[in-house]
């Protein structure tokens, strides 16, 4: 298979760049600087612009593009950001699968598409939520229609936050944690999907491959757990007491918005379309995902 990968120098983009070669895919990347490799392909979203020939041959297109969501505060000036970056990219793509008949297209989405559901497990069968996360990963999705009506198959990555030593979910806390200084935030009832960076790239190359698969995915471990469930396991898998507390107060005076929506709710998500696929999670518990984490570090 023939795969075009948009936002290839990414964290997931890296690792899914080698799953799928090692696999005996080719690989072929979409980058906006000037190509200077046989397997790159350069294009320019806010114009619309993609290099002549880029889709000859492509059986599928990945689009992991998005800018960053944790980055401070939310102002109106970076949620158009966080918009544009996930948004003008996915319509240009959408538009010329369509127009070149490529088969599949895979595009990244969020698992906060649920918003925030209390205790209550949700699949993919569940309407979108309230928030601004939520219409963010809603517009996102509705972005890929052009490709939809072109007759290509989509898949729409509602992802959790990736679990990895390289950064991710893990960045930021494993240097608080590894000194004592690791603690649950607010109440810590709140739920936090979670996926291993093996298994996310793993997924994507499963629904690659699997021409039954199509719609909403959520790239999610099937054992979600409360914030201070996480805040336990991540002390137990580095041998750290994680005794403290953010209060949600503190939080949501650093954070605004985002606190609200990215520290302090979270949906209690499960994968219901890779289950009844078939697939199999190499990390289905957090234990063991952080154990591989920590071990890698």
């Amino acid at each position: 298979m023939r795969v075009l990968v948009a936002g290839s120098s990414g964290l997931i983009g890296g690792a899914l760049r080698t799953r799928l070669t090692d696999a005996g895919h080719e690989v072929r990347r979409l980058v906006r600087r000037r190509p200077g490799r046989p397997d790159e392909h350069g294009w320019d979203p806010p114009s619309g612009r993609i290099d002549a020939g880029t889709f000859d041959g492509v059986d599928a297109v990945v689009n992991l593009c998005g800018a960053p969501l944790a980055s401070g505060r939310w102002s109106a000036a970076r949620k158009q950001l966080l918009a544009d970056s996930r948004i003008e990219p996915t319509e240009v793509l959408a538009e010329a699968i369509a127009e070149h008949g490529v088969p599949t297209l895979v595009n990244a989405s969020g698992i906060n598409y649920y918003g925030d559901t209390g205790g209550t497990e949700v699949d993919e069968s569940a309407p979108v939520g309230a928030g601004f996360l939520a219409r963010l990963c809603d517009r996102w999705e509705a972005a890929t229609e052009q490709a939809r009506r072109g007759g290509a198959r989509v898949v729409l990555l509602r992802t959790a936050p990736v679990l990895t030593a390289e950064g991710g979910l893990l960045g930021p806390l494993l240097p608080l944690f590894r000194f004592g200084l690791g603690g649950r935030l607010g109440d810590g009832r709140q739920y936090l999907p979670w996926i291993s960076l093996p298994d996310e790239v793993s997924v994507i190359r499963f629904v690659l491959e699997n021409a039954g698969v199509t719609g909403p995915v959520n790239l999610t471990a099937p054992t979600p757990v409360t914030n201070a469930e996480f805040t336990r396991a991540l002390g137990r898998a580095l041998g750290r007491p994680a005794p403290w507390r953010v209060p949600g107060v503190a939080l949501k005076a650093a954070l605004g918005e985002a606190a609200d929506e990215m520290l302090l709710t979270g949906p209690r998500a499960v994968p219901g379309v890779l289950s009844a696929a078939g697939f199999e999670f190499r990390h289905p518990d957090l234990d063991g995902a952080l154990a591989e984490v920590v071990r890698a570090r």
